[in-house]
């Protein structure tokens, strides 16, 4: 089976997981001033993108 082949089903189920973490969390963070939602905001929006690179620059290695 190629790396790819796992990659992309892993990603989805991976994405699709912190989706549901994040939405479970933001319930509890629309409650706070909108300053201490700002950063958990920007942090959620952009920790989802390092385990993508990893995951792609894993797929993308030697066969």
């Amino acid at each position: 089976m190629s790396r790819i082949a796992i990659a992309v089903p892993l990603g989805l189920l991976g994405f699709c997981l912190y989706i549901v973490l994040v939405l479970t969390a933001a319930d509890r963070v629309l409650q706070w001033h909108w300053l201490l939602q700002l950063p958990f905001f920007a942090i959620a929006g952009i920790v989802w993108a390092w385990p993508a690179k990893w995951l792609m620059a894993w797929a993308a290695g030697p066969r």
